[in-house]
């Protein structure tokens, strides 16, 4: 998928597990492009994301058809790796339960994926923003209910030709 403005904005996500948190939703309206890093959980949430055409979604270790249930068959459209090119470079995303514990995964990711200029994970539901090296190293925490560490959050992308620069948003949780 290759985006052509100037400047874009992409919604960063991951681990919603069947249910996404409404305010996460409502900022993807906002945003030209969302990307999911697994865990989705269910088909009703990349649905609520907005058109296909802009969300990018990777298969999670709980993205099981068994988990699933009726729309387990379209996990198969799911891969487990997927890259949007922005201006500036490459956002590469995927859910990061195949690069090691937490004290190698950043390195991992990015010696897996030199290309790009930031790597999105979950997995581990902990909100990270690691801009110390290159390629810079992300990850969203959850949007959904299940392990949200202080609350649903998220990431926003502002992806240019010179610049690329992170938003980070949480929110209470909702009772």
């Amino acid at each position: 998928m290759t985006a052509t403005r100037a400047t874009l904005s992409v919604l960063v996500l991951s681990d919603t597990h069947g249910w996404i948190d409404p305010r996460v939703v409502a900022l993807a309206a906002q945003c030209d492009y969302v990307a999911h890093a697994g865990d989705v959980g269910a088909a009703a949430v990349i649905e609520s994301l907005g058109p296909r055409r802009s969300v990018i979604a990777v298969r999670g270790n709980n993205d099981v058809p068994a988990k699933w249930g009726e729309d387990g068959d379209l996990l198969a459209c799911l891969p487990f790796t997927a890259t949007l090119a922005l201006p500036g470079g490459a956002l590469v995303v995927e859910h990061g339960h195949r690069a090691g514990g937490v004290r190698v995964r950043h390195e991992r990711l990015r010696r897996r994926h030199p290309e790009a200029r930031t790597v999105v994970y979950g997995h581990s539901h902990r909100l990270v923003v690691d801009t110390d090296a290159s390629p810079w190293v992300l990850n969203p925490g959850a949007a959904g209910r299940s392990r949200t560490f202080g609350g649903p959050s998220c990431l926003i992308l502002h992806a240019g030709e010179e610049a690329w620069r992170v938003e980070v948003l949480r929110f209470a949780p909702l009772r």
